[in-house]
C-alpha cells in the first residue's frame, strides 16, 4: 500500500492544528485560574514549596483496613489552611493499595505540618515515620530552572538550524524547526488539559523530555529529507509532489519500527514505574507520537507545498522574460 500524503495534506494541518488550538486554550484557561496562574500546571520544581508524602504504618492493627478517603484528607488540609494545596492518594508499591498520601503545599513549616500530620492521624491512621517524605524546593531555584530550560530549548532549536542549513537547504531547517515546535506545542499543550482535568503537573524533568522529543523527531525529519534530496538529485524535473510521496512511503517502515521500539520501554515505565517517571515517560510518548507524525505529514508536506509554489513563481517569472523579449 503506498501513501499518497500531499493529496490529502489539507487534512493533516486541519488535525495538527486542532489539537494545537485545543492546547493553546486550555493554557489560556491555565493562566487565568488564580490556582495555577501558568499555562501548564507547575511543580514545585519550578514554583517552591513543600512536598510532604505520609504513608500509612500496616503492620499495626486495624491500621489500614479502611481504603484513604481523599476527601477527609481534603477536609482536614482546609481546616489547616492549606485548602489550596495539591493532594492526591499513593499507592504502596508492594500491595498496590492506596496507603499513602501525597501533599504539594506552597509553604509548609514544622509547626503546620506537625499539626497537618497529627489531624491527618486521626482521621484515616497513624502513619510510619521511616516512610513519611519530605522535600522542599525554593522559588529561586525554580526560576533557574526554568530559565536554564527554555535556553537549552533555543539552543537546540538554533544549533539544528545551523546544522540542517548546511547539510541541505535554509527550507529544509525551516519546515524541520516547524514540525518540532509542532512537536513541542502539542506535548505541552496536552500537559495542560491534563493539568486542568487531572491536575498533573509538569516538573524539571518536563523539559528534559521536550529536549528528548526535539532530537528524536529532527532524527526522522532527516531521514525523510535525506531521500528527498538524492531523488531530486537524479531526477530534477520529476514533480516535488510525487518524490516526497516516495521518500515517506521508502522510509515508513523505518520510522514505524523505530517509533515502536522506542514506545515499549516508555509504556513499561509509564505503567510500572515510579510516580516521579510516570509524567516523564507520558510527556515521551506524547511527544515521539507527534514527531513520528510531524515528520510524515507535515514536515515534508509544508516543503511539498513551498517547492510547488517557487516553481510556479520561477515558470512565471520566465514566462514574463520570455513575453518581454519577444515584444521587444
Amino acid at each position: 500500500m503506498k501513501l499518497s500524503i500531499n493529496k490529502s495534506r489539507s487534512l493533516w494541518w486541519v488535525i495538527s492544528s486542532a489539537v494545537i488550538l485545543a492546547g493553546i486554550i486550555s493554557m489560556v484557561i491555565s493562566w487565568q485560574d488564580p490556582s495555577i496562574k501558568a499555562p501548564l500546571r507547575p511543580s514545585l520544581d519550578f514554583v517552591g514549596g513543600t512536598r510532604l508524602q505520609l504513608e500509612r504504618d500496616c503492620n499495626k492493627p486495624g491500621n489500614c483496613n479502611q481504603p484513604i478517603d481523599i476527601n477527609v484528607v481534603r477536609e482536614v488540609a482546609k481546616a489547616q489552611g492549606l485548602g489550596d494545596s495539591g493532594i492526591q492518594l499513593v499507592a504502596d508499591k508492594d500491595t498496590g493499595a492506596e496507603n499513602g498520601i501525597l501533599i504539594r503545599a506552597k509553604d509548609l513549616g514544622l509547626e503546620q505540618r506537625s499539626k497537618l500530620q497529627s489531624a491527618l492521624s486521626e482521621k484515616v491512621g497513624t502513619f510510619d515515620e521511616q516512610k513519611n517524605q519530605l522535600d522542599r524546593v525554593g522559588p529561586t531555584l525554580g526560576k533557574e530552572l526554568f530559565t536554564s530550560g527554555v535556553i537549552a530549548l533555543i539552543v537546540s532549536f538554533t544549533g539544528i538550524v545551523i546544522y540542517l542549513s548546511f547539510r541541505f537547504q535554509l527550507d529544509y531547517a525551516v519546515f524541520a524547526i516547524v514540525a518540532l515546535f509542532h512537536d513541542v506545542l502539542i506535548t505541552a499543550g496536552i500537559f495542560s488539559i491534563l493539568g486542568l482535568v487531572l491536575g498533573i503537573e509538569v516538573d524539571s524533568l518536563f523539559i528534559v523530555a521536550l529536549l528528548t522529543i526535539t532530537g528524536f523527531s529532527v532524527n526522522d525529519t532527516v531521514v525523510i529529507y535525506d531521500r528527498i534530496r538524492e531523488t531530486l538529485k537524479i531526477n530534477p524535473n520529476r514533480p516535488i509532489a510525487e518524490i516526497v510521496d516516495d521518500a515517506v512511503n521508502q522510509t515508513l517502515g523505518r520510522s514505524i519500527n523505530t517509533t515502536f521500539t522506542t514506545m515499549l520501554p516508555l509504556f513499561a515505565i509509564f505503567l510500572f514505574g515510579g510516580e516521579t517517571l510516570k509524567n516523564f515517560a507520558l510527556a515521551l510518548i506524547i511527544g515521539f507520537i507527534a514527531g513520528a507524525y510531524s515528520s510524515i505529514f507535515i514536515a515534508s508536506t509544508l516543503l511539498t507545498l513551498w517547492r510547488e509554489r517557487n516553481s510556479q513563481s520561477q515558470i512565471i517569472a520566465n514566462t514574463e522574460s520570455i513575453d518581454t523579449s519577444t515584444g521587444n
